[in-house]
């Protein structure tokens, strides 16, 4: 038997429009890419993998980063790049992009929207994951209400999430902790909604679990009921984390199975 492998994405190019600094670590950049016109895309976690070393290389290095927006009426869509100084690959980049400047990316994928039999949604997530909980909050269902929690930096930290009608939105300052766990610990203490909940959990590794044991071992909460899953972990590079992902989803498995 031969193992799946997953479908190669095409590559394409887009063109920055628009920089904007929302916060002193996070800046939101706008593209334009002619080829996303007309395209089926339904979901709200749609992602890119933005190629860094030249489409030259058998294997060149990629990042991963979801979309904020996307139109595809006119093929504009903003990406929001966490910055950290001179670290990695993508925030510098994005720290000096200018309009006019390309990349190349691959995908898009996605696989999860707020679907609409469920009347209440919890979303949590640190600044990688915000996009993604920002867009499912746009496209809520109507009438249902949800409860966001977003971990940053600081106070001072905070940016523009969408707020309508039935939604609560609860900022969970890191202060100097560990990435994830003060977002984990205010998850936990909110607890279990009392009526059926559609899970958006997704940030660094450590916090995923802690949160899936939460779920699915204390609270029992259906796994169809949730999408859960480490966007990146403390001390690897993303390269690292997704040679190891499997490994790391599977030891949660059966630890939980236990």
């Amino acid at each position: 038997m031969t193992t799946p492998t997953r479908p190669k994405r095409p590559r394409r190019t887009a063109t920055v429009t628009h920089v904007r600094r929302l916060t002193d670590d996070l800046v939101r950049i706008t593209f334009t890419c002619p080829e996303l016109i007309g395209a089926e895309l339904p979901h709200t976690d749609h992602y890119i993998k933005i190629v860094f070393g030249g489409e030259d290389q058998p294997r060149p290095v990629t990042r991963t980063y979801t979309f904020r927006r996307i139109n595809t009426e006119t093929g504009l869509f903003d990406v929001d790049f966490v910055t950290h100084g001179a670290e990695g690959l993508a925030g510098p980049w994005a720290q000096q992009a200018e309009e006019g400047q390309t990349i190349t990316f691959q995908g898009p994928g996605g696989a999860w929207h707020p679907a609409g039999e469920y009347g209440h949604f919890v979303f949590a997530g640190d600044e990688s994951a915000a996009p993604a909980m920002a867009a499912g909050v746009e496209k809520l269902p109507a009438g249902a209400t949800a409860d966001v929690f977003v971990e940053v930096a600081d106070e001072g930290s905070t940016f523009e999430m969408p707020e309508p009608e039935g939604v609560r939105l609860h900022w969970v300052p890191r202060n100097g902790a560990t990435h994830g766990t003060r977002l984990s610990a205010a998850v936990r203490s909110a607890g279990i909604p009392h009526h059926r909940t559609s899970w958006f959990v997704h940030g660094v590794a450590e916090m995923i679990k802690e949160l899936r044991r939460f779920l699915f071992v204390d609270s029992g909460v259906p796994r169809e009921d949730v999408s859960i899953s480490g966007y990146w972990r403390i001390g690897m590079t993303e390269d690292q984390w997704q040679e190891s992902k499997k490994d790391f989803n599977a030891e949660l498995e059966a630890a939980e199975a236990r």
